[in-house]
């Protein structure tokens, strides 16, 4: 039971990104994936996570295909963005980001989803003050934070991470990583994606190369 993906290739025109890339993210840990700028680490996240299919190879979570519809399967995957600015709808304040995925699975009745956005928020080390505000009225770590507390309520099995601290100041990069070691301690397998190879070296449970697994 993993995220896999086997010999995926991706291109854009005539310019190959990704060529045979084979990779496995186990439930319960942090792999880390560096590589140079422009080497098709973003590419990779997004046919993880079904946003992109790839022009070669397959993706498997948990021994099932992954399919693009929605850009995510069953709620198996979650994606966590570089940019939270661009990740987030600036209209909504953060207590909605958050609770977008209680929003979509419909179930939920309203005050059990504000005690658990509440809680989460909470989680992530968000102020009740901080919950009404919009996105361009905080920092940008408090709305990765945001972004977190929202992929924390998703509850996916893997959470892929695009440069998840990369706009982000070393306290904040300190509490998103912890956060995200958090969940893999209770079984999310997490992709860590950085061209931080400190940082990746101490968060990670292994780091690879991306240039190392093409086929």
């Amino acid at each position: 039971m993993s995220l896999v993906a086997d010999r995926v290739a991706c291109r854009y025109g005539d310019r190959v990104v990704l060529r045979g890339v084979s990779l496995t993210v186990p439930p319960g840990r942090v792999l880390g994936l560096t590589g140079p700028s422009a080497s098709g680490k973003s590419s990779l996240a997004r046919i993880l996570t079904g946003l992109r299919p790839p022009e070669e190879g397959t993706v498997i979570v948990d021994d099932l295909p992954v399919s693009t519809r929605r850009g995510r399967m069953d709620g198996r995957l979650g994606l966590l963005h570089q940019s939270p600015g661009a990740a987030t709808d600036p209209r909504m304040p953060l207590r909605r980001i958050i609770a977008e995925p209680f929003a979509a699975r419909g179930r939920s009745r309203a005050a059990e989803t504000a005690d658990r956005t509440a809680e989460l928020a909470r989680r992530v080390g968000l102020t009740p003050d901080l919950l009404d505000r919009y996105p361009d009225q905080v920092s940008a770590g408090q709305l990765q934070r945001a972004c977190v507390a929202r992929a924390l309520a998703a509850a996916p099995a893997y959470l892929v991470c695009d440069e998840p601290t990369a706009m982000l100041d070393a306290a904040s990069t300190a509490t998103v990583a912890h956060l995200l070691s958090g969940l893999a301690a209770e079984g999310v397998g997490v992709l860590a994606i950085s061209h931080d190879h400190a940082l990746l070296r101490a968060w990670a449970d292994e780091v690879v190369d991306l240039g190392d697994l093409a086929g």
